[in-house]
Parts: structure tokens; C-alpha cells; sequence
């Protein structure tokens, strides 16, 4: 306790308020505050509970849908089957044509996978089943199974080796004038070790005529990893063709008005092979084969009306 005796009487009655002295009233005043303070605190909070209830019923707005795609999947072959679907598809023979040069139906040239086909290109150790040198395989709906315009995309990887040339291509179901008026469309062609696959268009105005740049036919597309599953395609329409890979637009040839140049507008037949040698891949390196091409899934697309 402060004794204030001997204290100026003025400055005495500043230090003391009814008696007690200052210190203790700024401490009871204090203490007051606080506590005021934290029951306006648990009104606030009170009050504010209640407004996120408000917020949450009040209506959000909608996340607007994802544009729906102008394509409609009709016919796909997932090859998950124990064995390739007769109705669509057939081995695809010998013939004289570079591409055609090695191509046999023989069972080596074929394997099943559990949910994939596999064509590939083989030294003949056989000649007494088949004289040739080299064996390869493939599939095409020649005659079968017809897709008229629209999407096509077919999900492959292949192996490497020189003279090897898988390709994923489309010829006339029904033939008019003959090749190359009728049209060729290369989805996918792949040469030696390459890091990059074609895409091609074939027709009168592009081989006969020569033009090739006018406008553009082919693009050769970097590919780094060949061995890893990508997504090949085309779109087919009345007025241009759109290549694509794993959906990137790659190269795009439109219709012009001009007599033959655009023959693609009609149904075609799909092939799907391993070719070995001839004048464009080169010649083969036997050392490096067997050599293949894996396929996972072929998929039809017609666009939505």
C-alpha cells in the first residue's frame, strides 16, 4: 500500500478516486473492456455462423458442359475376341505392287494378344511352305466392311528395323476410275528408324497432274517414340481432309472447284499392315528382323447430325 501522507492535497486528489487509488480503477476498467469485448465477440461469431448457412443456400452458378464433340462413335474393334472378326477383316495376299511384294497369310506373321493384333515382318525360314525370302502381315476390309466419310483413328506402336514400313491406309471400297483417280488416303506410314511417320494423300490431280503443293499432300510429322502407343487419324468430309495425331491436326487439304481434284468424298476399304523393302523404304537388313506392328483398338466415327 502507497502511503500518501505529506502529499500536495491537489496532487492527492489526482492519484485517488473514492478513496482508492488510480492504478486500480485503470485495472477494473480493463478488465471490464475485455470482457465486453468478448461477448461482442461471441455475438459476432454468432451473428456469422449463421451467414455462411445464407451463403451455402443461396444458388451457385452452374459450371457450364464441355462442348460435345461433333463426332459419334458407331463401329470400333477393340480386338479383345480371341480371334480377328471374319466379317470385317481378311489376310492380306501377295501381289506385285512394292507393298505387296511379301505379304502372306502364313500364321508366323500373326499374333493374337489379348487385346491386340500384332503383324510382323520375318525372315522365311520355310521355303518349302513359301519361297520367299521375307514374310509380313496384315488385315484390310476389302470387300467386307465399308466406312463412308467421317472419322477413322486406329491406336498402333511398332518396332524398328531396316526396310521396315508399317502403314495404316485407305483405299476406294469400290473402284471408278482406277488408281490414282480414285483417291488413296495414308493415315500412317512409317520408314527404317525414322523419328516421324507420313501422312499422304493419292489422286489424279496430285500424281498425274503434279500438284503437290497447291495445295499441300503430304506431311511428314514428327514422331520421337514409334514404340509407344499413339493415336493415328483422319477425318473425312465433303470438304477437306483432316489428318491428326493423338488429336492435333497435323495436316489439313481442302476441296477445291476443280475437276478430279477431290475424289475423297465416298466409302472406303481400311488396311492395316507390315510391308518390308521395296524402292521408297529400302532395302532390308534380315539381322534386324522380326520387326512388328501392334494394334490396339480401330474406331469409326460419323459426325452428328
Amino acid at each position: 500500500m502507497v502511503s500518501h501522507e505529506g502529499s500536495d492535497p491537489a496532487l492527492s486528489g489526482i492519484l485517488t478516486l473514492h478513496g482508492l487509488p488510480t492504478l486500480n480503477v485503470i485495472f477494473a476498467m480493463k478488465r471490464k473492456l475485455l470482457i465486453s469485448i468478448a461477448l461482442l465477440s461471441v455475438v459476432l461469431l454468432a451473428c456469422g455462423g449463421g451467414g455462411d448457412d445464407v451463403i451455402a443456400d443461396q444458388q451457385q452458378p452452374e459450371t457450364p458442359p464441355e462442348p460435345q464433340s461433333p463426332w459419334e462413335l458407331v463401329w470400333e474393334d477393340d480386338f479383345t475376341a480371341p480371334t480377328v472378326d471374319g466379317q470385317v477383316w481378311s489376310r492380306i495376299t501377295e501381289g506385285t505392287p512394292d507393298w505387296k511384294k511379301y505379304q502372306s497369310t502364313d500364321d508366323r506373321c500373326y499374333e493374337k494378344r489379348e487385346s491386340s493384333i500384332v503383324f510382323k515382318g520375318i525372315v522365311n525360314d520355310d521355303k518349302d511352305a513359301d519361297p520367299r525370302d521375307y514374310l509380313c502381315g496384315g488385315l484390310y476390309t476389302a470387300g467386307k466392311k465399308a466406312f463412308g466419310p467421317g472419322r477413322i483413328e486406329v491406336r498402333a506402336r511398332m518396332t524398328q528395323a531396316r526396310g521396315a514400313w508399317p502403314a495404316i491406309w485407305m483405299m476406294p471400297f469400290t473402284a471408278d476410275k482406277g488408281w490414282p483417280h480414285d483417291g488413296e488416303i495414308d493415315i500412317m506410314e512409317h520408314l527404317n528408324f525414322d523419328r516421324s511417320v507420313y501422312q499422304t494423300l493419292h489422286s489424279g490431280y496430285i500424281d498425274v497432274d503434279n500438284h503437290k503443293s497447291d495445295p499441300l499432300y503430304s506431311r511428314q510429322f514428327p514422331v520421337a517414340k514409334v514404340d509407344e502407343y499413339h493415336v493415328y487419324g483422319v477425318d473425312v468430309t465433303a470438304d477437306k481432309i483432316v489428318f491428326h495425331i493423338d488429336g492435333v491436326e497435323t495436316l489439313v487439304y481442302p476441296r477445291m472447284e476443280i475437276d478430279g481434284q477431290y475424289p475423297f468424298f465416298r466409302e472406303w476399304d481400311l488396311r492395316i499392315d507390315m510391308q518390308l523393302g521395296g524402292s521408297w523404304v529400302g532395302r532390308i537388313d534380315p539381322a534386324q528382323l522380326p520387326v512388328e506392328m501392334e494394334v490396339d483398338w480401330v474406331r469409326y466415327y460419323r459426325a452428328r447430325e
